[in-house]
């Protein structure tokens, strides 16, 4: 599988998703490679394209930005010490499957949660990754002409209160975690990173097709 990572450490959203866009369209040009991006992002909101405005609540902290963006899904924080993956992959090269490709993501995070002792799962009817009724993965993602951009958060050291300002993904009835709260000890950033590009690797080389087929 040739997979190029970038590790782009503590950025602004803008910065990433500017990055995105300009890697995704040379994808699309055929002018690069999959690419898989790694971040944690300073404090944001970001709003998918099927977002109720409501689900950000009244006292959310106002100093924190709002990004209105093209990915599915509902409303959802990024911020430090959560680790979040924006893989830029050509699906004609492995399936042309949205629902293979976001449970293929889901799998990637499953299988690296359980390194660390924890099982994590899927739950019916909705996205993400759970353990127990507490989402510690989101996702949500925008294919065009079959190449993927945006992705998941997975909360690893997160500060679970900026959830306290938003319905988080629109779901009221569960709440959200992070390995730091499951674990009760801070995770090391670098070997969550290791660990789950070693797990990425292992689901999408599986369903790689060859170059021959």
């Amino acid at each position: 599988m040739n997979l190029q990572v970038q590790d782009l450490g503590l950025c602004s959203y803008k910065e990433v998703w500017d990055l995105q866009k300009n890697i995704h369209a040379d994808r699309i040009a055929g002018k690069d490679q999959d690419t898989l991006l790694l971040v944690e992002h300073t404090p944001v909101y970001t709003f998918g394209k099927n977002a109720d405005e409501n689900h950000l609540l009244q006292h959310y902290p106002e100093n924190v930005p709002i990004f209105h963006i093209e990915r599915g899904g509902d409303i959802t924080f990024h911020g430090p010490g959560q680790l979040v993956g924006y893989p830029i992959l050509d699906l004609n090269n492995y399936k042309k499957s949205i629902s293979w490709y976001m449970r293929s993501l889901e799998q990637v995070i499953i299988d690296t949660l359980n390194l660390y002792g924890l099982e994590a799962s899927r739950k019916d009817g909705l996205t993400g990754v759970w353990i127990g009724d507490e989402k510690i993965a989101a996702l949500g993602v925008r294919i065009s002409r079959w190449v993927t951009m945006h992705g998941f958060a997975l909360n690893v050291n997160t500060d679970l209160n900026y959830y306290d300002g938003i319905i988080p993904c629109g779901i009221l009835e569960y709440g959200v975690t992070s390995m730091e709260k499951l674990l009760d000890h801070k995770i090391s950033m670098d070997d969550i990173k290791n660990n789950l590009i070693s797990c990425f690797r292992n689901i999408f080389i599986n369903e790689l097709i060859p170059m021959n087929s």
